[in-house]
């Protein structure tokens, strides 16, 4: 039953877009768990853990473990700041809303669509993720060759495959509902956590050595103990980003300023704990940590051995509906952050990209824009196995700049005294703030965003191109920053060229009457 209470908070949201200048097209019907939801899938643990446990492993050892508490704190620090601009300006497009407002318009805009861009490349990368589940659940989902590794030739082909069938659904539901997306999004989430609760108490119990063998590096590492560390934490910064999509879906959620804030915290800090304690569990409970197997089949293989077939494909299923979720729920972060910037005209065809079906709720065109640009990323997985890597590395280093185009707005706001933490959530109890601690936090937020941003850019032979002869793959994320700043950069130039003549003309013709 609705109470007069409850009726005065929704309409206290529904009017909230007023201030900002905007009114209310997207459907208002997400609670606190969808909202937490939204956040945690984008995380998505089971996706990107056994999606990159392999990896990690390859490079580090056991010892790259460590590397997971490391990023989780960095991340922490980056999530606080949101938190307080997630209740602040409940806002679709959040990263491209909070910058242009804590900085200018122009600087919001690159944020925005370096932003954009990057969740693209996230959906295609999380699509791919589909290879390292399915052929080990099922050898007649490996539908292209024989090789199932996605290092492979055939391989890589069929993780294309996969995941072009999965953008093809995910784009339907995204355009259905935002309730019937909400739903999927919650039985995901649920079953993903009740999945990766199951499997760290299975390999737990199912330990065969102690937890000292994280201390070492193995005989993959390289650079000795900080190089593993450094290759290592890719796997952890993979995971934990996306945290940030609970502000994305602000403006489809009841209280945004109270429920926003804390499903940021919740969702990233959940994520943190259970994905720490599924590679601890995986790196335990191996049948060997030398075979070779751990750097090339990851936790896959550990599932399968150590827990029998039975029980491992049980809960290699339950890893497939956390990588469905995962994708749908990137491509509706991306979908809203391009609604947003169309919204206000900063985008070509902006009033296509803006539309709301008004039945629905949903803007299907941002949609169907994300789902053909990652489908068409996925095609470098044809030209060469390498692009996996690529593609997964390129969507973090977009991710962490344009979070740091919002910490960096952020630390100068509160160092010039202009950042205030007044101000009450819908309920009328104060809106989450760091209060004394905003400027050391904000501080080393925006200090490890850069390095680690640096970090996984960096053109290392070793990752990106092992074999030899594929500069294009060792140079990609560098190349792929400096072009999506490039034209991002020449559509701003031609747009305001353009405006510059229609303004010219309309003052000729007013003067020539």
């Amino acid at each position: 039953m609705t109470t007069t209470d409850d009726r005065s908070l929704k309409t206290t949201a529904d009017h909230s877009l007023e201030e900002f200048g905007y009114r209310q097209e997207l459907h208002r019907s997400l609670g606190r768990y969808a909202s937490f939801a939204a956040g945690f899938s984008f995380i998505s643990v089971l996706t990107t853990v056994f999606q990159f446990f392999a990896f990690g492993y390859a490079f580090g050892g056991p010892v790259f473990f460590w590397a997971w508490p490391a990023v989780l704190v960095g991340q922490l620090l980056v999530a606080a700041c949101f938190a307080e601009l997630a209740g602040r300006y409940p806002l679709s497009g959040a990263i491209y809303q909070w910058s242009s407002r804590l900085s200018n318009p122009s600087f919001g805009w690159f944020a925005g669509w370096i932003m954009v861009i990057g969740q693209i490349v996230v959906v295609a990368a999380a699509a791919l993720a589909l290879q390292m589940v399915l052929p080990a659940l099922w050898s007649g989902f490996q539908l292209i060759g024989t090789d199932s590794t996605p290092t492979s030739p055939d391989g890589a082909a069929n993780a294309a495959v996969l995941g072009v069938v999965l953008l093809v659904l995910t784009t339907l539901v995204n355009i259905l509902d935002n309730r019937v997306m909400s739903v999927i999004n919650r039985v995901g989430v649920t079953a993903e956590i009740i999945g990766a609760v199951l499997i760290v108490v299975l390999l737990l119990t199912h330990s065969r050595r102690a937890p000292g063998i994280t201390f070492h590096t193995g005989t993959a590492a390289e650079g000795g103990l900080l190089g593993a560390l450094l290759v290592g934490s890719f796997t952890a910064a993979y995971v934990m980003i996306g945290f940030d999509s609970a502000g994305e879906m602000s403006e489809e959620t009841h209280q945004p300023r109270r429920t926003a804030p804390r499903t940021i915290l919740t969702a990233l800090s959940a994520a943190g704990l259970l994905g720490g304690l599924v590679i601890l569990g995986g790196l335990l409970a191996a049948p060997s940590l030398t075979d070779g197997h751990l750097g090339v089949d990851g936790l896959s293989y550990v599932l399968t051995s150590s827990l029998g077939d039975g029980v491992g494909r049980v809960l290699l299923a339950d890893v497939v509906v956390a990588i469905a979720v995962a994708t749908l729920a990137i491509q509706t972060a991306a979908s809203r952050m391009l609604f947003s910037m169309a919204r206000d005209g900063q985008l070509p065809f902006a009033s296509r990209l803006a539309r709301v079906n008004p039945r629905t709720g949903m803007p299907g065109a941002p949609a169907v824009v994300v789902g053909v640009l990652a489908a068409v990323l996925l095609l470098l997985n044809f030209a060469s196995p390498d692009a996996f890597l690529a593609i997964g590395t390129t969507c973090i280093v977009l991710l962490y700049l344009a979070y740091a185009m919002v910490t960096g707005p952020l630390l100068v706001r509160r160092l010039r005294g202009e950042f205030r933490a007044e101000g009450a959530d819908e309920t009328g109890a104060p809106l989450f703030s760091l209060g004394r601690w905003g400027v050391p936090v904000n501080a080393v937020a925006l200090l490890w965003g850069l390095v680690m941003a640096v970090n996984l850019a960096w053109p290392r032979g070793a990752v990106y191109d092992p074999a030899g002869g594929h500069w294009y793959f060792r140079w990609f994320t560098v190349l792929f920053l400096t072009g999506t700043v490039v034209v991002g950069g020449a559509w701003r130039l031609v747009r305001a060229e353009s405006r510059r003549a229609v303004a010219a003309t309309r003052t000729l013709a007013a003067n020539e009457t």
